[in-house]
Protein backbone atom coordinates (compact mmCIF):
# COMPACT_ATOMS: atom_id res chain seq x y z
CA UNK A 1 0.00 0.00 0.00
CA UNK A 2 1.28 3.46 -1.21
CA UNK A 3 2.62 5.85 2.30
CA UNK A 4 -0.31 8.11 1.42
CA UNK A 5 -3.02 5.41 1.36
CA UNK A 6 -1.74 4.20 4.30
CA UNK A 7 -1.86 7.40 6.12
CA UNK A 8 -5.80 7.86 4.96
CA UNK A 9 -6.24 4.76 5.80
CA UNK A 10 -5.10 5.14 9.34
CA UNK A 11 -6.75 8.31 10.36
CA UNK A 12 -9.77 7.71 9.21
CA UNK A 13 -9.91 4.26 11.27
CA UNK A 14 -8.47 6.05 14.13
CA UNK A 15 -10.52 9.34 13.75
CA UNK A 16 -13.87 6.93 13.19
CA UNK A 17 -13.15 4.34 16.48
CA UNK A 18 -11.61 6.74 18.96
CA UNK A 19 -12.47 10.65 17.72
CA UNK A 20 -8.65 11.46 17.66
CA UNK A 21 -7.09 12.83 14.91
CA UNK A 22 -3.51 11.29 13.96
CA UNK A 23 -0.50 13.47 14.77
CA UNK A 24 1.44 14.14 12.64
CA UNK A 25 5.49 12.85 13.16
CA UNK A 26 8.23 15.01 13.60
CA UNK A 27 10.37 13.92 10.49
CA UNK A 28 8.06 13.69 7.60
CA UNK A 29 9.10 11.91 4.53
CA UNK A 30 10.47 14.10 1.90
CA UNK A 31 8.25 14.01 -0.36
CA UNK A 32 5.57 14.89 2.00
CA UNK A 33 6.79 18.52 2.97
CA UNK A 34 5.51 20.37 0.05
CA UNK A 35 2.08 21.81 -0.52
CA UNK A 36 -0.28 20.31 -3.16
CA UNK A 37 -4.11 20.12 -3.23
CA UNK A 38 -5.02 16.67 -1.78
CA UNK A 39 -8.37 14.86 -2.60
CA UNK A 40 -9.13 11.78 -0.53
CA UNK A 41 -11.60 9.49 -1.67
CA UNK A 42 -13.21 6.25 -0.20
CA UNK A 43 -15.35 3.56 -2.02
CA UNK A 44 -17.65 1.14 -0.47
CA UNK A 45 -17.96 -2.58 -2.30
CA UNK A 46 -16.64 -0.48 -5.73
CA UNK A 47 -19.54 2.66 -4.96
CA UNK A 48 -18.25 6.13 -3.86
CA UNK A 49 -18.78 6.32 -0.01
CA UNK A 50 -16.96 9.91 0.39
CA UNK A 51 -14.86 11.86 -1.46
CA UNK A 52 -13.49 15.49 -0.35
CA UNK A 53 -10.31 17.27 -1.19
CA UNK A 54 -8.69 20.46 -1.38
CA UNK A 55 -7.32 22.11 -5.31
CA UNK A 56 -5.24 24.38 -3.61
CA UNK A 57 -3.12 23.33 -0.33
CA UNK A 58 -4.80 24.26 2.76
CA UNK A 59 -2.27 23.08 5.02
CA UNK A 60 1.87 23.32 5.57
CA UNK A 61 2.39 20.20 3.69
CA UNK A 62 1.06 17.28 1.85
CA UNK A 63 1.14 14.61 5.08
CA UNK A 64 -1.31 17.00 6.95
CA UNK A 65 -3.83 18.03 4.00
CA UNK A 66 -3.81 14.17 3.61
CA UNK A 67 -4.67 13.30 7.32
CA UNK A 68 -7.20 16.89 7.00
CA UNK A 69 -9.22 15.48 4.03
CA UNK A 70 -9.36 12.12 5.01
CA UNK A 71 -11.46 12.79 8.09
CA UNK A 72 -13.38 15.24 6.03
CA UNK A 73 -14.43 12.83 3.53
CA UNK A 74 -15.35 10.18 5.74
CA UNK A 75 -17.36 12.61 7.78
CA UNK A 76 -18.33 15.62 6.33
CA UNK A 77 -19.16 14.58 2.78
CA UNK A 78 -22.83 15.69 2.71
CA UNK A 79 -23.84 12.81 0.16
CA UNK A 80 -23.00 10.17 2.77
CA UNK A 81 -23.46 9.60 6.51
CA UNK A 82 -20.41 9.67 8.49
CA UNK A 83 -18.81 6.34 8.37
CA UNK A 84 -18.88 4.03 11.02
CA UNK A 85 -16.98 1.56 12.66
CA UNK A 86 -18.83 -1.65 11.05
CA UNK A 87 -17.79 -0.32 7.26
CA UNK A 88 -13.88 0.30 8.38
CA UNK A 89 -13.26 -3.24 6.44
CA UNK A 90 -14.96 -2.40 3.83
CA UNK A 91 -13.35 0.31 2.52
CA UNK A 92 -10.69 1.53 -0.16
CA UNK A 93 -8.87 4.48 -0.24
CA UNK A 94 -7.46 6.41 -2.91
CA UNK A 95 -4.98 9.24 -2.88
CA UNK A 96 -4.82 12.22 -5.39
CA UNK A 97 -2.23 14.92 -5.46
CA UNK A 98 -3.45 17.58 -7.51
CA UNK A 99 -0.97 19.67 -9.67
CA UNK A 100 -1.27 23.60 -9.45
CA UNK A 101 -4.57 24.55 -11.51
CA UNK A 102 -4.28 26.17 -14.66
CA UNK A 103 -6.26 28.28 -17.16
CA UNK A 104 -8.24 26.73 -19.95
CA UNK A 105 -8.31 29.01 -22.99
CA UNK A 106 -10.26 26.48 -25.71
CA UNK A 107 -11.76 23.22 -24.85
CA UNK A 108 -9.65 21.46 -27.01
CA UNK A 109 -6.96 21.39 -24.32
CA UNK A 110 -8.90 19.54 -21.94
CA UNK A 111 -9.11 15.92 -21.93
CA UNK A 112 -11.26 14.22 -19.26
CA UNK A 113 -9.19 11.08 -18.40
CA UNK A 114 -5.98 13.14 -18.19
CA UNK A 115 -6.96 16.64 -16.81
CA UNK A 116 -9.26 17.43 -14.00
CA UNK A 117 -11.71 20.83 -14.25
CA UNK A 118 -12.60 23.15 -12.17
CA UNK A 119 -15.54 26.02 -13.23
CA UNK A 120 -16.12 28.94 -11.52
CA UNK A 121 -18.15 32.18 -11.96
CA UNK A 122 -18.43 34.24 -9.10
CA UNK A 123 -18.48 32.63 -5.75
CA UNK A 124 -19.47 29.25 -7.43
CA UNK A 125 -16.89 26.77 -7.89
CA UNK A 126 -17.20 23.01 -8.95
CA UNK A 127 -14.10 20.85 -9.34
CA UNK A 128 -14.22 17.22 -10.53
CA UNK A 129 -11.43 14.91 -10.58
CA UNK A 130 -9.67 13.47 -14.03
CA UNK A 131 -10.73 9.59 -15.15
CA UNK A 132 -13.78 9.04 -13.49
CA UNK A 133 -15.85 6.09 -14.54
CA UNK A 134 -18.75 6.97 -16.82
CA UNK A 135 -17.45 10.59 -17.72
CA UNK A 136 -15.89 10.11 -21.30
CA UNK A 137 -16.11 13.30 -23.09
CA UNK A 138 -15.17 16.74 -21.69
CA UNK A 139 -18.72 17.97 -22.01
CA UNK A 140 -20.18 15.75 -20.14
CA UNK A 141 -17.15 16.73 -17.66
CA UNK A 142 -17.83 20.85 -17.70
CA UNK A 143 -22.05 19.52 -17.29
CA UNK A 144 -21.45 17.57 -14.01
CA UNK A 145 -18.76 20.42 -12.51
CA UNK A 146 -21.24 23.03 -13.60
CA UNK A 147 -23.80 21.07 -12.03
CA UNK A 148 -21.72 20.63 -8.78
CA UNK A 149 -21.15 24.29 -8.53
CA UNK A 150 -24.97 24.96 -8.46
CA UNK A 151 -24.38 26.30 -11.97
CA UNK A 152 -26.95 26.33 -15.04
CA UNK A 153 -24.81 23.50 -17.20
CA UNK A 154 -25.80 25.17 -20.03
CA UNK A 155 -24.07 28.71 -19.13
CA UNK A 156 -21.19 28.93 -21.23
CA UNK A 157 -19.92 32.26 -19.15
CA UNK A 158 -17.47 30.67 -16.66
CA UNK A 159 -13.87 30.35 -15.70
CA UNK A 160 -12.32 26.90 -16.61
CA UNK A 161 -8.89 25.50 -15.11
CA UNK A 162 -7.11 22.51 -15.69
CA UNK A 163 -4.98 20.12 -13.51
CA UNK A 164 -3.51 16.96 -13.23
CA UNK A 165 -3.33 14.20 -10.98
CA UNK A 166 -1.08 11.56 -9.13
CA UNK A 167 -3.28 8.96 -8.13
CA UNK A 168 -2.28 6.50 -5.59
CA UNK A 169 -4.94 3.29 -4.49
Amino acid sequence: MHPYVEIAKKTIEEFVKTGKIASIPKEIPEGMKKKAGVFVSIKKRGQLRGCIGTFMPATENIYSEIIRNAIAAATEDPRFPPVHENELTDLEYSVDILSPPEPVRNLDELDPKKYGIIVIKGWQKGLLLPDIEGVNTVDEQLRIAKLKAGIDPFDPDVEIYKFKVERYK
